[in-house]
């Protein structure tokens, strides 16, 4: 089993929609409005300076496939991104157990 973390610039929340919904991934938790700023990335700190948010969703997979299949959508939606700051990141750790 897998948990992945997906951060993403909040204007591309419909993106994220999109591939969820076509994946029939109807699972997950998010946090909006949260701070942050990436390797070679602008910050979204919701300033004047520095405005806009990313969202975060935390999600648990056990089927394999099902995170294949999410991997290669954010691969492909990154192909599109103009900067580095417009890509999404999915960060993939163990899941020991879920109760």
């Amino acid at each position: 089993m897998k948990i992945v973390f997906l951060i993403y610039h909040d204007i591309l929340e419909d993106r994220i929609d999109n591939l969820l919904g076509n994946l029939k991934i109807d699972y997950f938790t998010e946090w909006e409005n949260v701070k942050g700023r990436g390797h070679s990335t602008d910050p979204h700190l919701g300033s004047r300076t520095f405005p806009g948010f990313n969202s975060v969703r935390m999600i648990a997979f056990q089927d394999e496939k099902v995170l294949i299949d999410l991997q290669n959508g954010i691969i492909e939606l990154n192909k599109n991104a103009f900067r580095e700051d417009d890509k999404i990141r999915l960060f993939q750790i163990p899941l020991e157990k879920i109760v």
